[in-house]
């Protein structure tokens, strides 16, 4: 038998990193609380006071998501500090589409072998997110799992808690046939469709290549942050006739909006009513991508979309330009 003493961080963990990680997030994941946040990081429950006494009967609502492989694109770029907004926009716009405001946000960060700057720049982006959408980040877990994910790799989750009083919850049921699709814009591919886009142009280009049809890097236009719809939807979840809401995920506009539909209604999608972003056509030309396996993988530049009735479309809008959200009609429930 060896006489050597073999440690933990011999094994690959290092405990020290992993406390000065902590201490190095503290002041910018404080910046997210509120007077609702009961704990400091590091305890061992993330600590939130339950004040609904505004609200008749309160129902909670949760939602939790990854970033996917849209990660390996931020490990071959070295940017670490959007995924983590990617993350938090996605599961409050998950719960917004119910009429849910978000209360409070918990991540996992897992990784093989912690490094301060990424693991730093990653818990930024959390609070980053957090703090415009008006969420607590409460707390979270960071794991160094050696022997688990290649050098530099790690990968990412998160949970997002929400509240909305019942009367308030948007499901969908009062949708009918008629119906206006109202569609809003994405900022790219969000954080969907990556396996395919990845394989498709890293097969023809490198991360730094500026393709004539883009305006930015590969990497640059594959990183844009997913965007957060919570200020659109807080304010067109007040008018009447405003049905349901969408976002648009894993699935495309088709996938994702026909769960909200009634049974009996069904959707009429106009593909030409909108201008694809370049990086879609750059996917589909460079690959050859069928059109049927584009639709039902990427947004194609809908992020999210609003079900309004006929005699309330024009309000929308309007308040839409006001709002300075750029809205277009791209189809009908039928």
């Amino acid at each position: 038998m060896s006489e050597k003493k073999i440690t933990y961080k011999d094994s690959g963990v290092d405990i020290k990193a992993g406390e000065e990680l902590v201490n190095s997030i503290k002041d910018v994941v404080k910046e997210t609380h509120n007077a609702n946040v009961l704990s400091n990081i590091g305890g061992f429950g993330g600590l939130f006071s339950a004040n609904f006494s505004g609200l008749k009967n309160p129902v909670l609502v949760s939602s939790v998501d990854g970033v996917g492989t849209k990660l390996i694109v931020a490990f071959k770029a070295g940017v670490y500090d959007t995924v983590g907004q990617d993350l938090v926009n996605h599961c409050v716009n998950d719960i917004a589409v119910c009429g849910a405001d978000p209360l409070f946000f918990l991540d996992y960060f897992s990784t093989g072998k912690l490094e301060q700057k990424t693991g730093y720049d990653v818990i930024k982006g959390f609070a980053k997110a957090c703090k415009e959408n008006g969420v607590a980040l409460i707390g979270g877990e960071t794991a160094e799992m050696p022997d688990i994910y290649k050098q530099g790799e790690f990968d990412l989750a998160g949970t997002v808690v929400g509240v909305v009083d019942r009367d308030k919850l948007i499901t969908g049921e009062n949708i009918k046939k008629g119906d206006l699709l109202l569609g809003f814009k994405s900022t790219g591919l969000h954080t969907n469709g990556y396996s395919l886009a990845r394989k498709v142009l890293f097969s023809e280009f490198d991360i730094d290549d500026r393709p004539d049809e883009l305006e930015n890097s590969v990497g640059e236009e594959l990183l844009q942050v997913h965007k957060s719809y919570l200020p659109l939807i807080k304010k067109l979840r007040e008018i009447d006739g405003v049905n349901g809401f969408s976002h648009i995920t894993g699935g495309g506009i088709e996938g994702n909006t026909k769960r909200i539909l009634p049974d009996g209604c069904k959707l009429s999608v106009d593909w030409n009513s909108w201008e694809r972003p370049a990086i879609f056509k750059l996917i589909q030309k460079t690959g050859n991508v069928p059109e049927d396996d584009m639709q039902a993988t990427f947004n194609l530049g809908i992020g999210m979309i609003a079900v309004v009735s006929k005699d309330t479309v024009n309000t929308v809008q309007k308040l839409c330009t006001e709002l300075g959200e750029e809205s277009t009609i791209i189809g009908k429930v039928d």
